[in-house]
């Protein structure tokens, strides 16, 4: 055989290769029909392994009802043992600050506890404990009305609810002022300690999980930073 015979022509090979690199490209045809399939797979894919809805990932859950609320508040253990007695409050305002701070806290006092002894004495010390903590109003009546002026953001919910254009009862107002009178004196209500925060039990509020519950006094629920 000669060698002109064995060796092929270089038009001939090109041409041979043109075929050889059409052959393999795929049409576009070809690559729309992968596309699909590979859509198809991962839709497949995706039903398959989402995950289930846990409590980090579940949605907001619609409003607790009252009784619902009340046992979610009785699961939160009292921490009783980070319950510090608060020191005794000093007024040293004169006799018209002082019988000011007595109106505010006599107010704030009977708003939220009613004529119950007990309350009206874990509310006003909640006040105080304010005033000497950060982040509050340094007088006892810029405590109790802090946020009044605003539709939402009151501290004491009687200053911003419209509670103040309606006549209080009559009954309980000498017991917290008296009440009120003492508090400025000294007397120390130990029972909710340096709690800064409180609410109802029939509630839950957003920032219950941030501090920690050191008492219960009837339906209230008090707590202090941690």
């Amino acid at each position: 055989m000669s060698i002109s015979r064995a060796r092929s022509s270089p038009s001939r090979r090109r041409s041979r290769g043109r075929a050889r690199g059409q052959a393999r490209r795929p049409s576009s045809e070809h690559w729309l029909l992968l596309l699909g399939v590979s859509v198809a797979v991962a839709s497949v894919c995706g039903s398959l392994i989402r995950l289930p809805i846990g409590p980090a990932h579940r949605a907001p859950s619609r409003p607790l009802t009252m009784e619902q609320a009340r046992i979610s508040n009785a699961l939160v253990p009292i921490a009783t043992g980070k319950r510090v007695p608060a020191e005794p409050f000093r007024f040293r305002g004169g006799p018209a600050a002082r019988l000011q701070a007595t109106e505010c806290l006599a107010t704030v006092a009977l708003y939220e506890a009613g004529d119950d002894r007990n309350g009206q004495r874990a509310v006003i010390q909640v006040v105080l404990n304010r005033v000497r903590a950060r982040g509050f109003p340094k007088t006892v009546c810029g405590v109790v009305y802090q946020g009044a002026q605003r539709v939402t953001g009151c501290q004491f919910s009687f200053s911003c609810d419209g509670s103040r254009t309606r006549r209080p009862e009559r009954v309980g107002w000498e017991q917290a002022r008296l009440a009120a009178r003492r508090a400025l004196g000294g007397y120390v209500y130990a029972r909710v300690g340096r709690a800064t925060h409180y609410h109802t039990d029939w509630m839950v509020p957003y920032w219950r999980s941030s501090l920690v519950k050191v008492a219960t006094v009837e339906s209230h629920i008090f707590y202090q930073r941690r």
